[in-house]
């Protein structure tokens, strides 16, 4: 298996000048052309850019593939499995890296052969100055700096926890770098039913799904700050509907995963359990009274609609 590098494009209806920002970003990788590609996976897409106009804005090796069962799972699936090299790094359509993230990608996984899947800091770049009361829920878009030290997990149920534990500094999703054995596992597990990004629905799941699945088949995650990309963030995602849906979507999706992964320190409940704990969130969050309210009070839905066996 050679040290060859893809980056993966997963995008469903991309917007032509994020999409366009992130294929300059690859184009400015410091890591030699011979060693990496970019493989751009159209999921689904009913509306998708011209090829001439993506030649002109990708990298030196560059190509295009259609998937169409609709969903960020299946995207991902169907790159993987295009991919002949030892190492990918998934690369969402509004993120642009660090000029050394692919090099340093590289070196890291020599660095630490334990490590199947890496991940670091994800910056916003945001089209319009976000309200002052949107800086909460900031998580929530994948932004993130853990600070500058490198931080690596301990096996699925370090120091000997009855239950298994995800690391709170495992990867997410934009930038993920994975070692080959460590994806396969992925794809090897039997099928999870889980919910992920598909169209504009807002669920998630899927990187956490992936991180728990490398745990289980023994390889390591970390967090390694010289990993860096800014994530491009449009007014839309900073809107109340928006964030509201999103953490309905995320939270939900959090306690399925751990549910299917023996990782949820949270009993189950039942429609009535759950029904009756979000009327009660309503009042603890006081979801009428403010943006940031109504957003907690969905992400509490969330949390307790995912615990619904």
């Amino acid at each position: 298996m050679s040290s060859f590098l893809t980056a993966i494009i997963p995008a469903h209806n991309p917007d032509p000048g994020r999409l366009g920002k992130t294929l300059l970003g690859l184009r400015a990788q410091t890591l030699s052309s011979d060693r990496w590609e970019t493989l751009l996976v159209d999921n689904a897409s009913t509306r998708f850019p011209d090829m001439d106009w993506l030649a002109g804005q990708a990298p030196a090796r560059f190509r295009v593939v259609r998937e169409e069962a609709l969903g960020l799972s299946a995207a991902r699936r169907r790159g993987f499995r295009e991919t002949s090299g030892e190492f990918a790094v998934l690369v969402d359509d509004d993120n642009v890296l660090a000029p050394d993230y692919l090099e340093q990608t590289l070196s890291l996984f020599a660095s630490h052969p334990r490590v199947g899947l890496a991940g670091g800091k994800s910056t916003p770049s945001f089209e319009s100055d976000p309200p002052e009361w949107t800086r909460e829920f900031f998580g929530l878009l994948a932004l993130r700096d853990l600070g500058g030290a490198d931080r690596i997990s301990n096996g699925l149920r370090p120091g000997g926890s009855s239950r298994n534990a995800y690391p709170d500094f495992a990867p997410i999703g934009a930038g993920m770098a994975l070692r080959r054995p460590a994806w396969q596992a992925w794809l090897d597990a039997p099928a999870s039913g889980l919910s992920d990004r598909k169209g504009g629905a807002l669920s998630s799941g899927g990187d956490n799904d992936i991180v728990l699945c490398a745990l289980g088949a023994g390889w390591e995650v970390g967090y390694f700050p010289g990993l860096v990309l800014t994530h491009l963030i449009p007014p839309g995602r900073l809107e109340e509907a928006y964030l509201a849906r999103l953490n309905r979507g995320i939270q939900k999706s959090w306690m399925q995963v751990l549910a299917r992964h023996d990782a949820s320190p949270w009993l189950p409940l039942t429609p009535s359990g759950a029904a009756l704990r979000k009327a009660k969130a309503w009042f603890t969050h006081r979801a009428w009274s403010s943006p940031a309210g109504r957003i907690r009070w969905n992400g509490a839905c969330g949390h307790f609609e995912g615990r619904v066996p």
